[in-house]
């Protein structure tokens, strides 16, 4: 199977998930959310795979999943926040055409409440995802093809921002 049409990276709540189901139904294809596969493989939640098992096992599955997804599927693809820690996962996005959806930590508050059930936002939720985002905007520049703000945007706007800014068109 081709490459993934598109990659969307980004944070928790940054909208990969509705801004890729979007972007699949505009481009007729189909869309795959890592998080939500390793969710189905193991039957249980992300954040009670962290609990019970720790986040190294959890990031094991994560980057069998995103090297599964990125090999089989040719349609719109989300990666979970933390995919790109992985040095042999960023390798794998190499020339693909890789769409960052930025947020400020306000935005992030709007969106995911920095009060939910987010196991690395547990304590001190602001100030987590700050250095978060430190540790990791470096690396979602990295990997990015484009860079797409969702900060006071609609699904819809950031959807057809990530369309213009790699050149593709509507189905």
């Amino acid at each position: 199977m081709s490459a993934p049409l598109i990659v969307l990276v980004g944070p928790m709540g940054s909208g990969k998930s509705t801004v890729g189901e979007l972007l699949a139904g505009r481009l007729g294809v189909a869309f795959r959310d890592t998080d939500a596969d390793i969710v189905a493989a193991e039957g249980r939640e992300i954040s009670d795979i962290f609990v019970e098992d720790g986040e190294d096992h959890f990031r094991d599955l994560e980057r069998a999943a995103v090297r599964s997804a990125l090999a089989e599927h040719g349609g719109v693809l989300a990666l979970g926040g933390g995919a790109i820690l992985d040095e042999g996962t960023r390798e794998l996005l190499t020339g693909l055409p890789v769409a960052y959806l930025s947020m400020d930590v306000e935005e992030a508050v709007k969106r995911v409440g920095l009060n939910t059930a987010r196991p690395l936002l547990a304590v001190n939720p602001r100030r987590q995802w700050r250095e978060l985002m430190d540790a990791r905007r470096p690396l979602y520049n990295e990997v990015a093809r484009v860079v797409v703000a969702t900060d006071d945007r609609t699904p819809e706007e950031v959807a057809q921002a990530v369309l213009d800014a790699l050149e593709l068109k509507d189905a």
